[in-house]
C-alpha cells in the first residue's frame, strides 16, 4: 500500500526521487614517453581530496608521436565513459609538432604541450621558467634545480615525482607563471606552439582536473 504524504495524499512509488549517483569525471592522456609525465598525473590524482579522487578515474596510455591523436580516438571509441581526452608530448626534435597539435583539436582532443620539454613544466614549481630551448639542457638544468630544492637526484621514472614537486614547490604559482608565459606569447603575436618558448599548457590539464580549469 502506497504511503501517504503530509497533506494525507498517496506517494506513488515512480514519484519518490531517485538515488543520485556521484558525477564521475573520466580523464584518458595519451602521451610519447615512458615514465614522467605518468608518474606525475597518477601522483596529480593521488594527491586529491579522498571525496574528489573517488570522482576522477585517470587512465594514462602510451603511444608513438605520430599515432597519439588515432590512438586516443580508439580507446575513446572502446571506452566512450571517458571524455576528457587529452594528447601529452614535448617539442622536443618533433618535426610536426604544430600539426599534431592542429590535428588533436580538430578531432576534439586537447593538447598537453610542452617547449622544449615537460621539464619546462617542472621548473615553474621552483619559481621561474628559464629561456631554454634544447630539451637535454632543458632537463640538466632542471636536475639542478630539483636537487638543490628536494636535496634529491631528478630521475624520470621517479613514481613519487608529483609529491616532492608539491612537497617541495609551488603549484599555485606554477599553475601562474605558465598561464603569464603562455599569454605573454599571444601578446608578442608567436601564434604556433613550436614558436613559443619556453612555454606549456600542461597547467590547463592540471587545473582542469583539479577543478579549477
Amino acid at each position: 500500500m502506497a504511503k501517504k504524504d503530509r497533506m494525507g495524499a498517496r506517494v506513488k512509488r515512480d514519484q519518490k526521487k531517485p538515488f543520485k549517483m556521484a558525477a564521475m569525471k573520466y580523464y584518458l592522456i595519451v602521451t610519447d614517453t615512458e615514465a614522467t609525465e605518468k608518474h606525475y598525473f597518477e601522483g596529480l590524482r593521488r594527491n586529491l581530496p579522498q571525496d574528489v579522487q573517488e570522482k576522477i578515474c585517470l587512465k594514462v596510455c602510451r603511444a608513438k608521436t605520430a599515432e597519439m591523436v588515432e590512438q586516443c580516438k580508439s580507446l575513446a571509441a572502446y571506452m566512450p565513459q571517458y571524455r576528457n581526452l587529452w594528447i601529452v608530448f614535448d617539442r622536443d626534435q618533433v618535426a610536426n609538432f604544430d600539426e599534431i597539435i592542429d590535428e588533436a583539436k580538430s578531432c576534439g582532443i586537447s593538447a598537453g604541450w610542452s617547449n622544449p620539454c615537460f621539464e619546462i613544466w617542472l621548473f615553474a614549481y621552483f619559481g621561474r621558467m628559464p629561456m631554454l630551448t634544447e630539451s637535454q639542457r632543458c632537463c640538466r638544468e632542471f636536475g639542478r634545480i630539483y636537487e638543490r630544492e628536494t636535496g634529491q637526484k631528478y630521475e624520470k621514472s621517479d613514481v613519487r615525482l608529483y609529491e616532492k614537486l608539491y612537497e617541495h614547490g609551488d603549484e599555485q604559482g606554477a599553475l601562474r607563471i605558465a598561464k603569464q608565459r603562455l599569454e605573454q606569447h599571444c601578446r608578442e603575436e608567436k601564434k604556433r606552439p613550436s614558436e613559443m618558448y619556453p612555454a606549456t599548457t600542461i597547467h590547463e590539464l592540471v587545473a582542469v582536473i583539479r577543478g579549477n580549469g
